[in-house]
């Protein structure tokens, strides 16, 4: 059933003055433009009790509901852009920290809490909230959690799921799930809170969540080191590992297209090398105290040439320059979307697997013509972002990205990897999902959907389809 003016009118009774509102562009719109949602009305709700008393009415009318957090996701999860009309609820005002325990390493705060907010409530009791994205200054932590966000600090701190302990969520008759535990250990059953996160709001509204703190480092190094191919980056990797053991916070990998990209777009941004480098790696390192961060990196780095996995670096030797190496980093994307990308990919490999991915890729794209290939991502926990984007003075849509992306998603398949890494499914890997999945995990999702959601109103089309 639509959210219908009548709905929208009746709901507004229930609610507290000004909590529905009509949509604006901002709220049907996702950060890539591949879609326009659609939205019988926008709800904004402040607590938790005013969000199951929203789902409750929109159970009993069969109306749709598409969460929205801070509409950073870059597969569609947030946009509804056919069907019947839906009512988006967006987080934005649940924004409350209900509770910081420093001593237990937690703090509990509202879904609609911008993660850079979460990093502040941390530092402001001496603790670190390690989850790290491009987006966080507009990403909410209930949307983090939802598509279980990766970023650059996976590979020593794990996903977003790995960093709560408990959630409070709106299931879908409106019954509210009361799960916020700050325990370790609670082996009392099925485990609701991993179900719910990374379910991308197809069987609940995440209303808060209890989450990990950890004690920052006494000292970071940052290098971009020059790596021969992505397998000595490998090689790297696992010789950084061995000497500091539990301390390498972060691995990029950086092909040089990517830097060449950024030189044509985006010039401002000061690169390390005069010539961009085929390979290169970025590397973080959280120290304890008693080590010295820039000669506990200077150390690696010679160890590394020495050993001939390392042909040139640069060693930060202030804060400042640190910034400046992840600004490179992490300007990639902006320069990417200004080429115009033929087809995206986030995807994930065995690490084993990784090189003879990316040799094989490029060697079959190559029949698709003079594509430009950007190869970049989070090396020390397998992610790569390989991006395929036209040959300069041609546009995008002189080739075909659908079957490049087919190529390439199948190329992952077949290594034991995954075709979505850390941006969920949403609306733009339905399809892959029902092409790669295994059908007994499949058949189990469907159960878990039809037995939590039955009437299918938690964001209709997204996941599952």
């Amino acid at each position: 059933m639509d959210c219908s003016p009548a709905f929208v009118e009746t709901l507004a009774g229930l609610l507290p003055p000004g909590t529905l509102r009509a949509p604006e562009p901002r709220d049907l719109e996702e950060p890539r433009g591949r879609w326009t949602g659609q939205a019988g009305a926008v709800a904004l709700p402040r607590s938790t009790d005013e969000v199951a008393a929203i789902v409750r009415a929109c159970a009993a009318a069969r109306v749709g509901i598409v969460p929205l957090g801070g509409g950073t996701g870059l597969v569609g999860g947030q946009v509804m852009p056919e069907g019947p009309l839906p009512l988006v609820v967006s987080l934005e005002r649940m924004v409350a920290c209900r509770g910081v325990w420093p001593e237990e390493n937690v703090l509990v705060v509202e879904a609609g809490m911008v993660l850079a907010e979460v990093q502040a409530q941390s530092e402001r009791v001496g603790r670190l909230f390690p989850l790290s994205l491009a987006s966080e200054g507009s990403a909410r932590i209930g949307g983090c959690l939802s598509t279980n966000a990766g970023g650059t600090g996976v590979l020593r701190y794990g996903n977003a799921r790995d960093l709560c302990l408990g959630i409070e969520a709106v299931l879908p008759d409106g019954s509210v799930l009361h799960g916020l535990k700050r325990l370790r250990k609670d082996n009392t059953g099925y485990d609701l809170r991993h179900l719910l996160i990374g379910a991308e709001g197809t069987l609940g509204i995440l209303t808060a969540a209890s989450l990990k703190m950890v004690a920052p480092p006494s000292g970071v190094a940052v290098a971009m080191l020059v790596v021969e191919s992505p397998a000595v980056a490998l090689d790297l990797l696992a010789l950084a590992q061995g000497r500091f053991a539990g301390l390498v916070s972060a691995f990029e990998l950086i092909a040089g297209q990517g830097l060449r990209f950024l030189t044509e777009t985006m010039p401002e941004v000061r690169q390390p090398f005069a010539v961009a480098p085929d390979w290169s790696v970025l590397v973080e390192l959280g120290l304890p105290a008693g080590l010295d961060p820039e000669g506990a990196m200077a150390s690696l780095l010679d160890e590394a040439m020495e050993a001939g996995l390392v042909s040139d670096g640069v060693v930060a030797a202030s804060g400042a320059q640190a910034q400046a190496l992840w600004q490179v980093r992490e300007s990639i994307p902006l320069a990417n979307r200004k080429i115009g990308a033929v087809s995206s990919h986030d995807v994930s490999l065995p690490l084993s697997e990784v090189a003879g991915f990316i040799a094989e890729a490029d060697r079959e794209l190559a029949a698709f013509g003079d594509l430009r290939v950007n190869c970049f991502g989070h090396l020390g926990d397998g992610n790569l972002h390989y991006n395929a984007f036209p040959a300069v003075g041609r546009g995008r849509e002189e080739y075909d990205g659908k079957a490049v992306q087919r190529l390439v998603h199948d190329l992952v398949h077949a290594r034991g990897g995954s075709v979505s890494a850390e941006h969920g499914v949403g609306r733009l890997k339905v399809g892959d999902l029902t092409r790669y999945g295994d059908p007994a995990r499949l058949a189990a999702m469907r159960a878990i959907k039809t037995a939590l959601d039955p009437l299918g109103i938690m964001n209709p089309g997204a996941v599952l389809g």
